[in-house]
């Protein structure tokens, strides 16, 4: 069966009831998709095998003070069985058309500074901003 992508919508929630366990970080809670898909400016591509969601690729569309917006990616997730067939590259690219459906600027992502990551991203001819990745977080 053919894999499908697509931007999924509050319609679609039924699709994370049918998550391959290596897509998330861990299982999805069905107030915390609610919440997700309810807010316009938080978006997910997702792949879809038969009746199994199998990857996702999310992001926000961050509004600037001071020029037009941009999407960030923020998770990009295919599960192990379906990697390397160009999935990932499929989720990418829905969320590049998408972004600029709804006229956002530009597009990034924070990557993992691994050989991997980075032979992925140049695959798809974008350019690498930045030297290294440094990130730092606090439980509130």
């Amino acid at each position: 069966m053919a894999v499908s992508v697509f931007i999924a919508r509050r319609i679609d929630a039924g699709l994370f009831a049918h998550v391959h366990e290596d897509v998330f970080d861990g299982p999805v809670d069905r107030h915390l998709l609610e919440r997700f898909l309810a807010a316009d400016h938080l978006q997910i591509a997702v792949a879809v095998d038969g009746d199994q969601l199998i990857g996702m690729c999310s992001g926000v569309i961050y509004h600037h003070p001071d020029k037009q917006d941009s999407w960030w990616i923020n998770e990009l997730g295919v599960a192990g069985p379906w990697r390397r067939q160009g999935i990932g590259t499929r989720l990418v690219m829905t969320c590049m058309d998408h972004a600029r459906s709804i006229a956002c600027h530009d597009i990034w992502v924070v990557a993992d500074p691994t050989a991997e990551a980075e032979g992925f991203w140049q695959s798809m001819r974008w350019t690498r901003t930045g030297e290294r990745l440094v990130m730092f977080a606090s439980d509130l």
